[in-house]
């Protein structure tokens, strides 16, 4: 789903979102929708990994996925896995259930003389359409640099997804290049898109508790976008038009212990997940800037012109007949709190994160200097003004239901003085998480996001 991330450090920069819609389980994000910046992700293994792991460690021999999108349906996962020292194959298979119970009740009970109830079955269950299947191959070219290349076809002749992967690792950053043809991408919207061609390269820094951070980003697409399968015509976003967009963000963050628990924890017990078993309240804020420059149709200048990007206000803005630059600022501010120590059997934890974002300095000082200049005029602030300032805010709620098992719920929350109710909910997730206590920190989470109907079991590491 949109912006699906369990780790809750700043949330600003375009990071892959988790998705059922295909098998390897990962989209893109719409590049600028909105103009973001963040500086730390979660760890995740590939889709074949977790279904390797699933079936190896948890006795899972099929995991279910669901999606509403187009024909996906209620689909079951296995993969088979090949691997050595510096290898990794595996091939992963897809039945889409739903699709053969549909073509069941339409076209199997009808009685043939030729054939029987359990023929029929026969013959349903060996229809291509029913099934995909993805190729991946993970290469360790050297201890700092991993290649994956993957191959995803479906029996229903939709079109194949082709993907490379390079991840190298530096002292301080991570450096990963990325080629797809096609790329499948979402919207803020929820609506997924398919590009002929796109490649980027993003050279991340390592996760830091404070401290100052650069990224860097370039993002390259060509031919004309198209909805993915099933979903309603809608205009097609700008910055998926072919063109050459690169971002460069420069950060500092500060972390503040407000309190943190001195008790001692339960003797001889290890805590269920190692990186929730201190209490504590703490602060945290990011303020950077960020320069994006694009040349091309996906250019910056179109969606000036159009309003999506406020040309009045405090941005550096430079612009071509094809092409445009942008400076911006943008900040952010959260607060963590915590109760438990997570060892017990019973709601031994409880934890809530709460994040304001302002993405955009420019639209925030515009409006800002708007509200004063209403103030000291003694007339009404406009709407407009108010609504510039009023940041988006991210909150997220766990508590312990029982041993290894929690349950989560994280969800958006905008401020909308347009509508009768100021608040709305945006993309809220709900999800039940499994320990893997043995692993130090680790968990299996089966999460539902009810707007876009997306159900998926993943397997995550090392967040909070």
């Amino acid at each position: 789903m949109k912006k699906l991330r369990w780790v809750m450090d700043g949330g600003f920069w375009d990071v892959d979102v988790s998705t059922p819609v295909t098998l390897d389980g990962v989209a893109r994000p719409v590049p600028g929708d909105p103009l973001h910046l963040g500086i730390s992700r979660g760890q995740r293994l590939s889709r074949p990994k977790q279904i390797d792991f699933f079936q190896r460690f948890m006795f899972m021999p099929l995991v279910p996925s669901f999606s509403h999108y187009g024909d996906v349906g209620l689909s079951l996962q296995r993969v088979f896995s090949l691997y050595r020292e510096t290898w990794f194959i595996t091939l992963l298979g897809q039945f889409n259930v739903q699709k053969f119970v549909t073509s069941l009740r339409t076209n199997g009970f009808r009685r043939e003389s030729d054939s029987s109830w359990l023929q029929n079955i026969r013959r349903h269950l060996s229809d291509q359409s029913f099934y995909g299947l993805n190729f991946c191959s993970e290469l360790l070219l050297t201890p700092d640099d991993v290649l994956t290349l993957s191959l995803e076809t479906h029996g229903d002749q939709k079109t194949p997804r082709k993907k490379a992967v390079l991840h190298h690792k530096f002292p301080l950053h991570n450096l990963t290049v990325e080629a797809a043809s096609p790329a499948l991408f979402v919207d803020q919207h929820g609506n997924y898109w398919d590009v002929p061609f796109s490649v980027s390269m993003d050279l991340a820094p390592v996760a830091s508790d404070s401290g100052t951070s650069c990224r860097f980003c370039i993002n390259h697409t060509t031919g004309i976008p198209k909805p993915y399968e099933g979903q309603p015509t809608s205009r097609v976003p700008v910055t998926l038009l072919p063109g050459l967009c690169t971002k460069c963000a420069v950060s500092f963050k500060k972390n503040v212990d407000i309190w943190r628990s001195e008790a001692p924890k339960v003797k001889m017990v290890q805590p269920y997940d190692i990186f929730l078993s201190s209490p504590h309240i703490s602060a945290s804020g990011i303020l950077g800037a960020v320069f994006t420059a694009s040349i091309g149709e996906n250019s910056i200048r179109a969606q000036i012109e159009d309003g999506s990007l406020s040309s009045k206000g405090f941005s550096l803005q430079a612009r071509g007949a094809n092409s445009a630059i942008l400076a911006d600022l943008f900040a952010s501010a959260s607060l963590s709190a915590q109760h438990g120590n997570f060892q017990r059997l019973f709601l031994d934890l409880t934890q809530f994160y709460a994040r304001l974002d302002i993405p955009s300095g420019s639209k925030f000082l515009s409006g800002a200097t708007r509200l004063a200049c209403d103030l000291y005029n003694s007339q009404t602030p406009t709407t407009q003004a108010v609504q510039a300032i009023c940041p988006t805010a991210s909150l997220s709620f766990q508590q312990q239901i029982a041993g290894p098992f929690s349950f989560r719920i994280d969800s958006g929350v905008t401020i909308d003085l347009k509508k009768d109710f100021y608040l709305s909910v945006k993309d809220p997730v709900f999800a039940v998480e499994y320990a893997l206590q043995v692993l130090g920190s680790a968990k299996a989470i089966a999460w539902y996001a009810p707007k876009h109907r997306e159900f998926m079991i993943e397997l995550r590491f090392f967040e909070t």
